[in-house]
């Protein structure tokens, strides 16, 4: 045999029982069988065997498995972020002429997608009120194939009465879907608590160190994965094992990251409250967070997102100064990493609550939380 050829089709040489604490990173596109009666092309490889690498290597089907694990989900899908997690729930369980409800305090990019691309797809997309608890069976109509529940809620943190939203949908066969990413699907059981389908930015808590794009869409029951299977083969949700590799270890270490994000984030958002130029802090643990009741209910912990607004007195081009003054929080607008990041949201829209441009949202990262304090309380100075 030519040598071009030998190096095209080589034998394995190297001993194959090599075992290690790491799930190994499989790369590729084409599956070889064994023989042509081994054919298969099914997007249900944990079930039908590896057919085509778009559905995942093992490294991807490893961390599907992990996270259906911690979640306590039927079966996970890894898709590349989640913002395509999102994408998929939607399109599975919509189409033309249904009706979804969105509260008004989901993530900016949810509520685009519920505004621009369901729209065109003639689905009509209704926002509620976060805090509507039970209330909303009298939102739901008889085209309603799709409650979505984010909580907390982006930016001003409304803790949602799932439990409740969860009884009156499944009264009428609706199902709901939840954003989990700030509980990274351990904070928050969100299938204890009746939601069908779980979905979470693996980029921010499991991936943990800001340096990948995955996310995830976990289902409560085999009827619910066979909707989402289909559209996931059809869109073409491939994932990077080399991403999915790293979200593994971060799954190793996330215990710890969040034990410690919360002591940190807890101890920042209770100097902020002393502070007289600061109106309010919207922290699921404080009291007066919007839904703090159904917090203590239902939650184990927080994490190390919040956020919190300005008095009055404070111009919004203040609050940029404020910014522009931090040295140690970064301005970025992902979180969950080890770094500390902070935004100000000038244009946040709630229904009943105009924040006149004065709202900051907060990242605590693993820094020691006095230099965190230092670093706010001298860009605080900046604005006096």
């Amino acid at each position: 045999m030519d040598w071009r050829t030998k190096l095209l089709n080589p034998s394995p040489q190297a001993r194959r029982d090599y075992t290690s604490l790491v799930t190994p990173v499989y790369r590729g596109s084409t599956v070889v069988f064994p023989d042509q009666a081994s054919v298969v092309d099914s997007w249900q490889q944990a079930r039908d065997g590896y057919s085509y690498g778009l559905y995942g290597t093992p490294t991807a089907l490893e961390l599907a498995a992990r996270i259906a694990t911690i979640e306590g989900a039927h079966e996970t899908l890894i898709v590349p972020g989640g913002q395509a997690a999102i994408a998929l729930v939607y399109l599975a369980f919509c189409k033309a002429g249904s009706h979804t409800l969105v509260p008004y305090s989901a993530y900016g990019p949810n509520k685009a997608m519920a505004e621009g691309l369901m729209r065109d797809l003639d689905v009509e997309v209704e926002a509620y009120d976060p805090m509507i608890g039970a209330g909303i069976a009298d939102l739901i109509r008889d085209n309603t194939t799709l409650i979505w529940c984010e909580s907390p809620g982006s930016v001003t943190m409304e803790i949602q009465d799932i439990p409740a939203i969860t009884e009156a949908a499944h009264a009428r066969d609706v199902t709901v879907a939840l954003d989990n990413t700030y509980a990274a699907g351990v904070l928050f059981d969100a299938f204890a608590h009746g939601i069908d389908v779980s979905m979470q930015a693996l980029t921010k808590y499991v991936g943990g160190h800001s340096d990948l794009l995955l996310g995830s869409v976990s289902a409560r029951t085999p009827q619910a994965f066979e909707k989402l299977g289909p559209i996931y083969q059809q869109l073409g949700l491939a994932v990077s094992p080399d991403d999915c590799s790293l979200a593994l270890r971060g799954l190793q270490t996330l215990s710890v990251r969040l034990d410690a994000l919360e002591r940190g984030t807890l101890q920042v958002a209770r100097w902020l409250v002393d502070q007289p130029i600061v109106s309010h802090v919207f922290h699921p643990a404080l009291p007066d967070c919007p839904g703090h009741d159904h917090w203590v209910r239902d939650w184990s912990g927080s994490a190390s997102v919040f956020s919190f607004t300005f008095a009055e007195q404070v111009a919004p081009e203040q609050v940029v100064t404020f910014l522009n003054a931090l040295a140690i929080f970064k301005i970025g607008l992902s979180w969950g990493g080890v770094n500390s990041l902070a935004v100000v949201y000038p244009d946040v829209e709630r229904p009943t609550q105009d924040f006149g441009g004065r709202i900051v949202r907060l990242n605590i990262g693993l820094e020691t939380p006095e230099d965190l304090i230092n670093d706010l309380s001298q860009a605080m100075q900046a604005v006096l």
